[in-house]
């Protein structure tokens, strides 16, 4: 994947009409590791990062890739919208072996509370 952050820090920035100055004293850092960053020498960590989205108005998605968060939603509303499979639905009965799958750990414990009572 192309690291896009550095140019995007750069546009985003400049939309926001802030100078390196003033976005690094809203995040708290100089304004050289703003430099740095715009000309991809180095990365901010992580809570910085947090930081410059929420100062840029936008996305943690979006400053680091480039995607817009409608362009994210619809690429996963499109990859998770499948049909549910047949028997999942709300409605189904359980049968026997299905029911012993999922309580085996229950009857386990009856047999031994019986076994207790019938043994003495």
């Amino acid at each position: 994947m192309e690291n896009k952050f550095n140019t995007q820090l750069s546009q985003l920035r400049r939309q926001a009409g802030l100078s390196q100055e003033q976005l690094a004293s809203q995040v708290f850092v100089t304004r050289q590791s703003v430099s740095k960053w715009e000309q991809g020498e180095t990365t901010p960590d992580l809570d910085t990062l947090i930081s410059l989205a929420t100062v840029l108005g936008v996305s943690l998605d979006e400053l680091v890739s480039g995607r817009s968060t409608a362009t994210h939603q619809t690429e996963t509303e499109t990859t998770f919208d499948q049909p549910e499979p047949a028997g999942a639905t709300t409605g189904h009965s359980m049968n026997f072996w299905e029911f012993l799958a999922n309580y085996w750990w229950a009857l386990v414990a009856l047999a031994g509370v019986i076994g207790v009572f019938f043994g003495h």
